[in-house]
């Protein structure tokens, strides 16, 4: 499999009258065809933000890419005009948002938005874009699927607002396909069903995928990288089995040990929080921006920022960004001590 996206250095900042919010702090990965990776981190971890303007999705103002590129089959896209960006969006590169309620226009027709994406990206003519519409939603499991492309979003549930969106943003045939927690708002059921449909789609088309959740249970079920962010930076990324086995930052360390767990006896132990809070995003932390929530930081990580770098003695594909060695940390004192004090 061949790189199909590519990310270096990508800093964001929001300027606003409170000061410069740093939403994303040069952070850099690659993306292989084919290959789903889940984004997972706190609320403002930068998750969302990065994906937006690898899209040129974010507001500007106050929003601002200050460094970077996104190379995609090894173009620049922050280097496109506004011409070019829209000719990759909706067409190589889809995307799902968060409130499908939002994203879909309340005054258009179901067909008439998809429609509109089919004659501007493969050019189609109407017949030809509404057949294509029906038979989309017939694919995302939508039952009389070509009568309801007369209907508006609101006549549909919130499952199925999803299932339309997914299917708009399939209807090119994309390379890549970007989800925002697009399960968020769903109950559990209904959420279980999208990602199964989701993965079996992904697995017809051999489509790539960035899927940005803060469910690690969904990441271990759907993904093949994690890519654990924090404070606009990448904290922890490998193959998930080797991130959640192999555990090597306290920050991913403290999210796997704040889930319920099904294959622990009742009452062995409760479930630990992580204590503190996230840090004030209008300043750039010096050093590792974890730390004063970390039991293992050490003076090091008061001071300098670590970079992302290869683990020693794990998986050739794991790196992670931390001065302490997690392994021997919890050796000495258990994470559930540490946090303790």
């Amino acid at each position: 499999m061949g790189v199909l996206l590519e990310v270096k250095d990508l800093a964001v900042r929001f300027y606003t009258q409170d000061g410069v919010v740093h939403a994303v702090n040069g952070i850099s990965y690659t993306l292989n065809e084919g290959e789903t990776l889940g984004v997972v981190g706190e609320s403002g971890s930068g998750k969302s933000v990065h994906a937006l303007s690898m899209l040129k999705l974010i507001p500007i103002p106050p929003g601002k890419i200050e460094s970077g590129q996104v190379l995609f089959e090894g173009q620049d896209l922050l280097k496109m005009s506004d011409e070019e960006i829209r000719q990759i969006r909706g067409g190589k590169i889809a995307m799902v948002f968060q409130d499908p309620m939002t994203s879909l226009n309340p005054v258009l027709t179901i067909g008439k938005q998809i429609t509109e994406a089919l004659q501007l990206h493969l050019g189609m003519n109407d017949k030809q874009a509404k057949n294509r519409a029906g038979e989309l939603l017939d694919m995302v499991g939508i039952p009389d699927a070509h009568r309801r492309l007369g209907d508006y979003p609101h006549q549909f549930s919130g499952g199925m607002r999803q299932r339309v969106m997914i299917a708009m943003g399939l209807s090119c045939n994309p390379q890549l396909l970007i989800a925002d927690e697009p399960t968020t708002a769903l109950d559990v059921t209904i959420q279980a069903q999208i990602i199964e449909l989701v993965k079996k789609l992904k697995d017809e088309l051999g489509m790539a995928m960035i899927w940005i959740t803060h469910d690690l249970g969904v990441v271990a079920g759907l993904a093949d990288t994690i890519q654990v962010m924090y404070a606009g930076r990448i904290m922890e990324r490998g193959p998930v089995r080797a991130v959640f086995k192999d555990t090597r930052n306290a920050y991913t360390l403290g999210l796997l040990k704040s889930l319920p767990r099904l294959d622990i006896k009742k009452g062995a132990t409760r479930l630990v929080q992580i204590s503190g809070s996230p840090p004030d995003m209008h300043t750039d932390p010096v050093g590792d921006p974890f730390a004063p929530r970390n039991p293992y930081a050490t003076p090091r990580c008061w001071e300098e920022t670590p970079p992302l770098r290869p683990v020693e003695d794990g998986d050739p594909d794991h790196y992670v960004a931390a001065w302490y060695d997690l392994r021997q940390a919890v050796k000495e004192k258990p994470y559930e001590e540490a946090m303790q004090g």
